[in-house]
């Protein structure tokens, strides 16, 4: 699976050592590899950001924008393709949220931050899992790319 062009900003609201550009940048790469395989009539380049979030600030975000008063562990901002054939979203991960849900879990820390990662990738590409069908067949995507980075079927344990 060939990796695909893209930019990727990555901000840290909060520190994160275990979560460096590096890394994050290829779980997103993996995560449009498998969006392009699937839909090649999606655009085949995407700029995004990711932002490392605190409990208030994730909190505040999801408040504002979805009228949900806590704190969300991935909240997606998706821009659709603009003119140039670039499609652009925002991606936000509660740190707090993602460390209590890997616990909680019993999940690495990095296999539940991948996964996060990957599925907000997806949205900002416009997967959404509003209904069953869509459900499934965004979370065999997800599998797949979790798949080939050596990390389980999260839905399995859930």
């Amino acid at each position: 699976m060939a990796m695909p062009d893209f930019a990727l900003s990555v901000q840290y609201g909060v520190a994160e050592p275990r979560l460096p550009r590096w890394r994050l940048r290829r779980w997103v790469g993996r995560a449009l590899a498998a969006a392009f395989e699937d839909a090649p009539e999606l655009a085949q380049t995407a700029a995004l950001s990711i932002r490392l979030v605190g409990q208030a600030e994730g909190r505040q975000l999801n408040r504002d924008f979805r009228e949900r008063d806590y704190a969300t562990n991935v909240l997606t901002f998706e821009y659709g393709v603009g003119p140039d054939g670039v499609a652009r979203g925002d991606i936000v991960i509660c740190k707090p949220v993602l460390v209590r849900e890997a616990r909680e879990q019993g999940k690495r820390f990095e296999d539940h931050a991948a996964h996060l990662t990957i599925h907000g990738t997806l949205h900002a590409l416009g997967y959404d899992h509003l209904d069953d069908e869509d459900a499934r067949h965004m979370e065999a995507l997800e599998t797949a790319a979790l798949a080939r980075m050596g990390i389980a079927d999260p839905y399995l344990s859930l």
